[in-house]
């Protein structure tokens, strides 16, 4: 496959090494503004199609956009040459993560955390956390790869392949785990995503590449735009923080408890796929992507069929929204760790 991160990337600013710091302050402020200003919230909230707020859309897109500037046509047919971090994606995505999730979902609800949760609470967060663990990520992935230098292309065909197959295996897999027989997946709601967070951005990338012209054009605007990703990820940290923050404030003991197996299903995940990696002798342009969509997920189509099936206020849903809360800071630190580690992968 053509290389097309061969160029040096360029070094990080203080305001990306400081990343971490400026999220955990995006949270507290987010959640202040929850709690002290609803009304703006709820606008903010109204602002919904299709169970995916735009307001959120356009920041992820932001985000998104920079990315696929980088994403280059000419390589695409060249992702086959170098197939083993897609089968890497594919077998930890649909292979082993939903079955994973529900196996700790029911180790800690029904068993560890019996003492403190009833029972049919227990039931739905599991159910919840079935539906986040059937769900890789579409759109947020394209941020955290670009934060590890992740090659752009390789990305977005393994984004691509993986929304694919979610259109035929999402439904089944949930359906077999949560042991229904009838799941309604909010199309709307994939299709929607998928429009929103992969068609739109690299259409303009593309576009943007036509009209730059050069590679040197190419990077001199990347380093520009590339800004304008971290500030979009501030912005959609304080905004999904402050949507939840009365909920973080009243049942912070629940949240955490939701939070334990999330968080081991993240870290153990990315540790298989970025340790297969590593075995299979990936490059780190590829496997640090690869191990970052399975470790991901897809929380607007995991929050819409949680509301769908067991209601907006169910425990489900709930469990969803803790997955979204867990997610950012969980991922910063895996990308701080692949970049750490980066020189191994050489």
């Amino acid at each position: 496959m053509t290389d097309t991160t061969s160029h040096a990337p360029s070094p990080m600013g203080t305001f990306e090494r400081y990343l971490t710091l400026w999220v955990a302050l995006a949270m507290i402020v987010g959640i202040a503004i929850g709690v002290m200003a609803p009304g703006a919230v709820e606008a903010v909230a109204a602002a919904e199609v299709a169970s995916i707020n735009l307001v959120v859309a356009v920041l992820i897109w932001a985000m998104v956009y920079p990315m696929m500037v980088g994403v280059d046509f000419g390589a695409v047919s060249g992702v086959a040459r170098q197939p083993r971090g897609l089968i890497v994606t594919l077998v930890v995505n649909w292979m082993i993560k939903p079955f994973t999730m529900a196996l700790l979902a029911v180790l800690f609800f029904d068993h560890v955390f019996a003492p403190w949760i009833a029972p049919e609470d227990a039931a739905q967060y599991t159910a919840g956390l079935i539906l986040l663990g059937a769900a890789p990520c579409t759109a947020m992935v394209f941020v955290w790869s670009q934060l590890t230098r992740g090659d752009a292309t390789y990305t977005l065909v393994q984004v691509s392949v993986n929304d694919l197959i979610m259109v035929v295996a999402f439904a089944p897999i949930v359906a077999f785990l949560l042991g229904v027989t009838e799941i309604t997946v909010p199309w709307e709601t994939l299709v929607l995503a998928t429009v929103l967070y992969v068609v739109l951005p690299l259409l303009a990338g593309l576009l943007t590449r036509r009209a730059l012209g050069s590679q040197q054009a190419i990077d001199s605007f990347t380093a520009r735009v590339k800004p304008w990703s971290v500030v979009g990820l501030i912005a959609t940290v304080m905004i999904l923080f402050g949507l939840q923050g009365e909920v973080i404030l009243a049942r912070p003991l629940v949240i955490a408890l939701i939070a334990v197996p999330i968080l081991i299903q993240s870290y153990g995940i990315f540790a298989l796929a970025y340790g297969a990696a590593y075995a299979l002798k990936v490059p780190h342009r590829i496997a640090a992507p690869c191990a970052m969509i399975g470790t991901s997920n897809f929380f607007e189509l995991a929050v819409a069929v949680a509301i769908s099936l067991f209601g907006l206020n169910s425990g489900a849903a709930l469990a969803t929204v803790v997955g979204v809360l867990v997610e950012v800071p969980v991922m910063l630190s895996l990308v701080a760790f692949a970049n750490r580690t980066r020189a191994r992968f050489n």
